[in-house]
Formats: C-alpha cells, structure tokens, sequence
C-alpha cells in the first residue's frame, strides 16, 4: 500500500482545508508515494517516536501536533524539532499531521473528550464560516435526473441531516454551435432551444474540482455552463469546540471527580465552583480558550480545555465553570480515534499506537 492511500482516507475523514490558516497538518517529510511498512499513530512526533517507528519498520508515523510550525532557515539539529526532522529523513520515515482539521470536524478530537464524559446531542460550538458553496447548471430535461445523482453522489446537496438536497427550476436555453462543435442537440450554425432543468445545490467548497469532474462527467453537453458561488452560510458539522448534555445533572465536584478518573488528572485547575447544577458542557481539546465567550453564549455551565493562563481565568466572569485539564490529557485519545479509523479501514495493515507518553508536562505531587 502506499502512503498516499492512507492521506487519502485521513483527508476524507478530515479534510487539509478544514484545518486553520497559521496551521501545518498534512505530509511534512517523506514521499507520498513511497510504499507503506506501517503505521505508527502518536499525539508527538518527537525523536524517541521517529525512532520507534524504526525499530518496529514503520515507515509512517501520523502524528496530531505538526512537528513543524514555522518556516525553518536551517536544519543543524540544534533543537528537538531539527533532530526529529533529521532522523526521519535519514530513514526515510514519512510524517503526516492531522491537526485542526481534525479538531474542527464533528466525530474528531473533541468526540473523543465528549464521548469519556458521556455528552448527548453533541454539536459544533463555533462553526466555520465561508465554508460552503453553491453549485448552478443547466441540464437538458432528460438527462437531470442523471447529472442530479452523479452531484449527490460526489458529496453535493447535503445540509445537516439532510441529504440530496436541490433547487430545480425548469426554463429554456439557448446555444448556437460552431463549425468545429459536436453538439449533443441542434444544428451547426443554427440557433437551438432547448427545455433544460437549472439545478442549484450547495457543498463543502473542498469538494469543488471532485463535482466539477462529475458534473463534466455525466452531462451531455459538449460545453457545460455552470456557476459556483461562494456562501456566507456555516457548515455546521464544521468548526472549533464542541458542546452536548449530560443525561442527568451533576454537582460541579462530582464533575471534577468525573474528569479525573476519565482522563487520569494529577490535578484540575478550575475557577471557583459557581454552585450550580452541571448539565450542558462545552469543550474544545488543546489550547480553546478563545472559544470562551462561545461557551458562555451558548448557555453552558461548565467549559473544558487546556493551557488558560492566569487572566484569562478572569474572564469566566463567575457565571461559568472554566476547567483547565491539561493539552496532551484532553487530546490524549486522539491516537485512539485514528487508531480505530484507520484499522477499519485497513485490518490487515500494520497500524500501531506509539508506547511512548510523549506529554513534556510533568507535575510534582
């Protein structure tokens, strides 16, 4: 198998454009299409990872943290993140990350921190905008239904919990061919009117050169007019954080006992318990606390995170429980989650967890 069968079925659960503008998720060294040993999944890529991907002749390590973030002018080995760069190359072990794309997806990282809680009727707390589009064509009325199905098959037309949904209006168009046109209705030369369906239907803007290709590839017409327009609209299965409820209330300390023994805490740092009973919940895995303010919208008792620093512990303001668990404890079951996907995917394909804690934090008890 090759590497870039894995990409690709890492890309469909959670596609490179999902992930944030200063992010680096995707292949960071190696070859795409080199063939596969193995697969080895980590939180980390650090050096310790490159090397026991080696030794258990893993030629692919997917990591959730790119280990490269910025521009790099020199590569000496001066640092850790050199050193891994280094070691991977001289052995040819491919990196791939799959970060906030997979953060911002509905079933990723934050699913995980939802599901160890026991959240119901989970949702995206902050969708992404500018994410979605609108695909316009024209079909003659015979053979809609066809070009209809090949869009809704390549991903349009999907909102929410609906699928295979469009917009047709019947009209007529008009379309003269050129000497060297070889249309699929009318004459050279002479002016055709033709009863067309126009269908509109909306789309993940990723999914656009995928049903172009499809629209092209079912439509009769030589030339196929068509329009996309970008919307203003969010894709709401889409974006940063994630917030569900409990099926039955908590205490704000029985929630702390709760988090302690799913993700294995030291220690919680939290702000002063409010007194309330806990029944909404909003999270987001890793660094979140700009989603705060969302939290706090949306009516949620509790907001879970990582890496809040000191002032921002203000801005709770007393009507929020903010709970700080640490950035490796609450996206530590990422592994699990790619763990699981790729091993349904492949189940007689080498796939392994790294045996390494690769969390840098260490506390002192």
């Amino acid at each position: 198998m090759k590497i870039n069968e894995i990409m690709r079925s890492l890309e469909t659960l959670a596609p490179l454009s999902f992930q944030e503008s200063y992010d680096n998720a995707g292949l960071i060294t190696g070859n795409a299409g080199w063939d596969c040993s193995g697969v080895m999944i980590t939180l980390d890529a650090t050096e310790a990872v490159i090397n026991e991907a080696i030794s258990k002749k893993c030629n692919l390590v997917i990591a959730h943290h790119p280990i490269v973030f910025k521009g790099m002018k020199k590569i000496t080995g001066k640092n850790y993140v050199e050193r891994t760069i280094i070691t991977a190359i001289k052995n040819d072990v491919a990196i791939y990350a799959i970060h906030t794309n997979l953060d911002n997806v509905l079933q990723g990282v934050n699913k995980m921190i939802a599901d160890k809680i026991g959240l119901k009727n989970t949702q995206v707390l902050q969708p992404k905008e500018a994410m979605l589009k609108k695909l316009i064509t024209f079909v003659p009325l015979d053979q809609a239904a066809k070009v209809r199905d090949a869009l809704f098959a390549a991903g349009a037309g999907n909102i929410g919990k609906y699928s295979e949904c469009s917009y047709n209006t019947e009209g007529e168009g008009t379309f003269k061919p050129g000497e060297l046109a070889k249309p699929f209705v009318g004459e050279i030369g002479k002016r055709q009117e033709e009863k067309e369906l126009k269908i509109e239907l909306i789309f993940p803007a990723y999914l656009e050169e995928k049903l172009i290709r499809a629209m092209n590839d079912s439509h009769p017409y030589e030339e196929v007019a068509y329009d996309i327009l970008p919307l203003g609209n969010y894709l709401s299965e889409v974006g940063s954080g994630l917030v569900g409820v409990l099926e039955n209330e908590l205490d704000e300390v029985a929630l702390m006992h709760l988090l302690k023994e799913k993700f294995g805490l030291q220690l919680i740092r939290h702000t002063a318990f409010t007194g309330k009973k806990v029944k909404k919940i909003a999270l987001c895995g890793g660094a979140g606390i700009f989603l705060l303010n969302a939290a706090k919208a949306g009516g949620a008792d509790v907001y879970i995170t990582a890496d809040v620093k000191y002032h921002e512990f203000f801005d709770a303001e007393g009507t929020i429980l903010l709970a700080d668990i640490g950035h490796y404890e609450s996206e530590q079951f990422t592994t699990d989650l790619l763990f699981d996907y790729l091993t349904q995917n492949y189940p007689n394909f080498a796939v392994l967890k790294t045996a390494l804690n690769t969390n840098p934090v260490q506390y002192f008890l």
